[in-house]
């Protein structure tokens, strides 16, 4: 129903009366005995319940006796009350900024357009945050302070130095977007700068890589391992094209041009944004050739078990299992360290890691310089291939 100012005066039997003017108003009506006397009487109040923080509530709006609160004024008042609740906010806290992790939430929205990989970076922004900012999860975000951020990234900003900062750098986008909405000022994360001390080793972890003359005995380790033929294949041929862990994984056969000898990369699977074309050894073609023998009608070249794309953990996890001391990325960086000590052009290296070059240089170098890295891939295949063969005789 909707409650009209007449029927506001006139009910008289005690309940709970829903007005669809507002989200969650009811006009409630309860029977009081006056103490002293013992006359009953009705007492009348305008009540909202709506849900906050998970939890469902009811907010008092006031009276309509003498004219205090009008129907109109507990309409305007419901509304403007679920709008903060709904944008994550406390109405009972007398302002509408939302909390620290309805914020996180909007800026995930947004975000996550960008991402290539959209729910692997959604679900580390999350743990880090949820990891080491927890206390700022539930406040709101203009009662935040620098001292608080500090708190949270004090206690490891040495020990997980590179995670700090990221934690960091996530919470200022987070209290960024909260100035541009107008819920705050400032950016609280930039005046913590100052506090911190500087981090032994200020430098940028790179990714654990071998020397590329092991290169060799690591593939060969993984081709003797009880790991599914599957992740066998793909490592392997992540390393022969130098490719990244997911542009393998994620790999197709409607991507593969076998006459052509070609793997071509679609734009929306390279860091870059840009279709990548890479030449096939004659081994890289042969896995390709194993790996008909798993493959399924997704169209996967190396599905998981269960059907679906390798995890980005797999690879990983085998190379952890095998005592292997890299990751999956760091394979390229033994690539590019082979490139540099056999006196290989930096332009092709970086062309073949699809590299972008930027500056002048990038300007006017506009060739794939596809010719030129079929040749290099092919030495750099047989390069792990010999090395292969010396590891599996010596553990043989």
């Amino acid at each position: 129903m909707r409650i009209t100012t007449k029927f506001v005066a006139t009910i008289d039997l005690p309940g709970k009366y829903a007005d669809d003017g507002a989200p969650g108003l009811f006009l409630l009506v309860r029977e009081h005995t006056n103490k002293r006397t013992g006359a009953t009487f009705l007492r009348k109040s305008f009540v909202q319940r709506l849900t906050i923080h998970g939890k469902r509530v009811d907010l008092g709006l006031g009276s309509p006796k003498w004219g205090a609160t009008t129907v109109s004024q507990a309409r305007a008042k419901a509304l403007a009350n679920y709008r903060i609740a709904r944008n994550g906010g406390d109405p009972r806290n007398g302002h509408g900024a939302p909390t620290f992790r309805a914020a996180l939430d909007a800026v995930l929205k947004i975000q996550r357009e960008g991402w290539r990989d959209a729910s692997k970076s959604e679900a580390q922004w999350r743990a880090s945050l949820d990891t080491y900012a927890a206390t700022l999860m539930h406040r709101p975000v203009d009662r935040i302070t620098a001292a608080d951020i500090l708190a949270c990234l004090a206690p490891h900003w040495h020990d997980r130095a590179e995670t700090m900062r990221r934690v960091r750098q996530r919470i200022g986008v987070v209290m960024r977007w909260a100035a541009t909405q107008g819920h705050r000022g400032d950016d609280p994360s930039h005046a913590v700068g100052a506090a911190l001390p500087k981090q032994n080793g200020n430098h940028r972890n790179h990714h654990k890589a071998l020397p590329h003359a092991q290169v060799g005995a690591a593939v060969a380790k993984v081709r003797e391992s009880c790991a599914t033929t599957a992740a066998k294949l793909c490592f392997e041929f992540a390393v022969l094209t130098a490719a990244r862990s997911g542009e393998a994984r994620l790999a197709t056969w409607q991507e593969i041009d076998f006459e052509a000898a070609m793997w071509t990369v679609p734009a929306e699977r390279m860091k870059a944004g840009k279709a990548h074309r890479v030449p096939l050894s004659n081994r890289a073609l042969a896995i390709l050739h194993e790996a008909r023998d798993v493959s399924d009608d997704t169209g996967l070249i190396f599905p998981a078990p269960t059907g679906k794309a390798l995890s980005d953990s797999t690879l990983s996890k085998l190379l952890r299992e095998l005592d292997v001391r890299a990751v999956p990325h760091g394979f390229r960086a033994s690539f590019r360290m082979w490139c540099a000590d056999t006196g290989l052009p930096r332009e092709l290296a970086e062309a073949c890691l699809a590299h972008v070059v930027k500056g002048v240089e990038g300007a006017y170098q506009r060739s794939d310089l596809l010719e030129r890295r079929r040749l290099l891939m092919e030495e750099w295949a047989l390069y792990v291939g010999s090395s292969n063969i010396v590891a599996l005789r010596a553990t043989s």
